[in-house]
């Protein structure tokens, strides 16, 4: 009751001291974004009950009506993280994952670190051509079975969640917000990267966070520790393997060769319909191996965490408190290049953290265009670039990045373990991207 306390006393404060800065409705947003930062963090009330709290607190504040924060919770990418899940759960049903989990083991090192590394670059690789929310699923079953020690499970899945972060900004295709960047220019008629290009850019900034953030997932840990290969129950690969196996290699290859063809010819199936749909036929007999009993094991409480992200974003934006920061952005131009790209970073990965990434980069890249006109064409491109990169570089709280809910959806994540290594996660890439934008871009 504390914690609770605590986190209504902070927010009740912080209104008036916004309310010098803000009008009425934008005081209140912003301190319920306040409250649910501290509770989601001190862990006062379950995750689910308090990102529930924007259908009560939204509409009771005068903030936004009921209908716009409700929509947020239906939002088109809660049906991608249901089949999701439902994939997820049929691999760890089968035990599938157990015989992956052995081949992965006997190729790299069986060291913590050595295994940290593996996981970290195996779901940056596979995130650059898939999405990143779907890897995070696949590879969840396979770090939930390399230890039973909490705190070795939760280094592992912490590194399949932020590998999947950075590998995503490796292509356009690999995160949602890099393709939100090219459909943006592509409608306003401007010319930038090719699809070489933009790998290109954003290869020494991929490789030189694979290297720093498995040492950071693993201070405080044994890093020398050897995991026994045996002990991870041996498993005869048999025919149900077999077809689960082929259905997710044709989920791979239709993701794979739906995501190129977007980039050839601009037709392409939605992919989280199709998610969906492989989620559902895991329920059909003879094909399946999912009972409704089955749906138990989804965490509702994460999809419920990712519909408070969207109705915050909704509630920036119909508020007027999106437009508010925008002219305060378009003020910093005059500023040296490097320190504008400080605050440009800064400011979109630690927003970040509240809302969906997919959501925020959406209302910021208009906002960051108007700004870059008043630039030179190169830092135009910088600046574009780094905001991009930057919403998928917040590695504190869940809400930030799909894979970052999907590892704490586990259990065997705390918030304060992700908030613990995030942190600084946070602050080196901050620094790295705009490194790389300043003297590469």
């Amino acid at each position: 009751m504390r914690k609770l306390s605590f986190s209504f006393f902070v927010s009740f404060i912080s209104y008036f001291f916004f309310i010098f800065f803000f009008d009425t409705p934008q005081s209140a947003l912003l301190a319920s974004v306040l409250f649910l930062v501290i509770a989601w963090t001190n862990e006062s009330l379950p995750v689910g009950v308090v990102s529930l709290l924007p259908v009560i607190f939204f509409p009771s504040f005068s903030i936004i009506d009921i209908e716009s924060v409700s929509s947020g919770y239906a939002n088109p990418i809660i049906f991608l993280f249901l089949g999701g899940f439902m994939l997820s759960i049929a691999f760890e049903k089968t035990k599938l994952h157990l015989i992956v989990a052995r081949k992965i083991m006997h190729i790299f090192p069986s060291t913590v670190i050595g295994i940290i590394y593996a996981l970290t670059a195996t779901s940056a690789l596979l995130s650059s051509m898939l999405s990143n929310t779907t890897v995070a699923l696949m590879l969840l079953p396979i770090a939930l079975s390399l230890s039973s020690k909490k705190e070795l499970r939760a280094a592992f899945l912490l590194a399949i969640a932020y590998g999947a972060s950075i590998g995503g900004t490796l292509t356009p295709i690999g995160t949602p917000p890099n393709l939100i960047l090219f459909g943006f220019l592509e409608e306003q008629g401007e010319k930038f990267i090719t699809f070489g290009e933009w790998v290109f850019k954003l290869l020494p900034l991929v490789l030189m966070m694979l290297v720093i953030t498995p040492w950071v997932i693993a201070r405080g840990i044994n890093r020398h520790l050897h995991i026994k290969i045996d002990d991870i129950e041996p498993i005869t690969f048999n025919k149900t393997h077999k077809r689960l196996s082929l259905v997710l290699f044709t989920l791979i290859a239709i993701l794979a060769f739906n995501a190129i063809s977007k980039q050839i010819s601009n037709v392409s199936i939605d992919e989280k319909m199709l998610l969906l749909g492989f989620g559902l036929l895991m329920f059909v007999p003879k094909i399946g191996f999912l009972e409704w009993s089955d749906t138990k094991k989804i965490p509702y409480e994460i999809i419920f965490l990712f519909g408070a992200g969207f109705s915050i974003a909704a509630a920036f934006m119909q508020t007027g408190l999106a437009a508010k920061f925008a002219s305060m952005l378009l003020g910093l131009s005059t500023l040296h290049f490097f320190i504008l790209l400080i605050i440009v970073a800064a400011l979109i990965v630690f927003l970040t953290e509240v809302t969906s990434n997919t959501a925020l980069i959406s209302m910021m890249v208009p906002i960051l265009f108007e700004l870059s006109q008043s630039l030179e064409p190169n830092q135009a491109i910088a600046v574009l670039m780094l905001a991009t990169v930057s919403g998928s570089f917040a590695f504190m709280l869940p809400i930030a990045t799909p894979p970052n809910a999907i590892v704490v959806s586990s259990g065997d994540v705390q918030i304060k373990q992700m908030i613990k290594a995030g942190f600084i996660l946070n602050f080196i890439g901050i620094v790295a991207v705009c490194a790389i934008a300043y003297f590469f871009w």
